[in-house]
């Protein structure tokens, strides 16, 4: 099963980012895990749309060949970053490659709401693409308290709980993954 990551976050040392490396080495004999890289897009833009850089060719092939996305974002201004919104954006027009793609969504936060508000405008923003989200109840990986649930020399998450908690909703997630193929 091939999954791609769009983490919306480009700094340097992410929680957010730090999550997506620890997916993609802890569920690897589950599937196989690519992170995208947004950091490379334009800005999006209409009249370029119809005839993208390559740079977005590639980024909108990745989600297009995937069997499933993970956006794991963090929360800024109550909402999703920039960056990430700016990515969608690029995937939702033209070839819109959301449409029908199984889709899970994760967030990481030093704050005590997780990323409770970021993920409630994603979820919007996904829904009028038409991808298929993993339903929410049960679901949301909301990682509050970052600092003390990533391991500082490794970087990646370590808290058990919470990784307890990440292998059910994964698992959750590939039988959703799965099932939408059947269809």
């Amino acid at each position: 099963m091939n999954i791609v990551i769009i983490v919306g976050s480009l700094r340097k040392d992410s929680y957010n980012m730090q999550l997506a490396k620890t997916m993609q080495e802890r569920y690897s004999a589950k599937m196989n895990i690519d992170i995208a890289d947004i950091r490379s897009l334009p800005h999006y833009e209409q009249d370029e749309e119809n005839n993208p850089p390559e740079t977005v060719k590639k980024f909108k092939q990745s989600i297009a060949n995937a069997d499933g996305v993970i956006i794991i974002t963090p929360e800024y201004n109550w909402s999703i970053p920039g960056v990430l919104k700016n990515a969608i954006d690029w995937a939702s027009r033209v070839d819109k490659v959301f449409i029908g793609k199984p889709v899970m969504a994760a967030g990481v936060s030093i704050g005590m709401a997780g990323t409770l508000r970021a993920q409630l405008h994603l979820r919007e923003i996904l829904s009028g693409l038409q991808a298929q989200l993993l339903p929410p109840s049960g679901n949301e990986i909301l990682i509050n308290f970052a600092a003390q649930k990533f391991d500082d020399q490794s970087g990646r998450l370590a808290d058990e709980p919470t990784l307890g908690f990440l292998d059910v909703v994964v698992d959750k997630f590939v039988d959703f993954v799965k099932l939408s193929k059947k269809d």
